[in-house]
């Protein structure tokens, strides 16, 4: 079932190291006037308190920008709006997403609100992006991300790339974000695009 464009992203947190890609995912979805519909799990409230000093809701709010397109879920809530396939949106991110979340997704076990939220997502065909960072990686954790990806999900790790030449963390983050935002359809002005032939600066 397509969305509309400005139908909104559901966007999972979860327990996988990584918390600086979903601060800076949220914020750029905020600042592109996305509206979002935020999951956190009760590991990735740990992970972006452990990670990246943010503890609890008021803080990842100061660190993201205008809320007022936000729409926060308990991550316990399997019916909240995200758990219904006639809640419209153009698509589910779960970054960081970890190899309990991706392999309970790829079971359809649907434990808790992320992992509902995903199996509406695949079976509505919508677009669902899942962001790894494990390395290195198990036969069970390629077999799953297998299996997701013939269910129609698009794997995307956590990998940078170098061919900018990224001075800083952040240029590194940004990398991943702005690849993100384009398998959402989001559109954006995070980082540089490649072009052939064209020396880094």
């Amino acid at each position: 079932m397509t969305a509309r464009a400005d139908a909104p992203v559901v966007f999972g947190i979860t327990g996988a190291s990584g918390a600086p890609y979903a601060v800076r995912l949220l914020r750029a979805l905020n600042e592109t006037a996305t509206p979002t519909r935020l999951i956190v799990s009760s590991y990735g409230w740990r992970l972006m308190a452990e990670e990246s000093g943010i503890d609890g809701v008021e803080q990842l709010r100061a660190a993201t920008g205008d809320w007022s397109r936000v729409e926060l879920y308990d991550s316990l809530d399997r019916g909240a709006t995200p758990a219904s396939g006639s809640a419209p949106s153009r698509g589910m991110v779960v970054c960081p997403c970890s190899m309990g979340s991706l392999a309970s997704i790829a079971a359809g076990t649907s434990r808790n609100l992320v992992e509902r939220a995903a199996d509406v997502t695949l079976k509505e065909r919508r677009p669902l992006i899942l962001v790894p960072r494990e390395t290195p990686l198990s036969l069970i954790h390629l077999e799953n991300m297998t299996r997701l990806t013939r269910a129609g999900a698009t794997i995307l790790p956590a990998a940078p790339g170098f061919y900018s030449r990224p001075e800083t963390i952040d240029e590194l983050v940004d990398f991943v974000v702005a690849r993100i935002l384009d398998h959402l359809g989001v559109e954006h002005r995070i980082g540089r695009r490649w072009r052939s032939g064209e020396a880094a600066g």
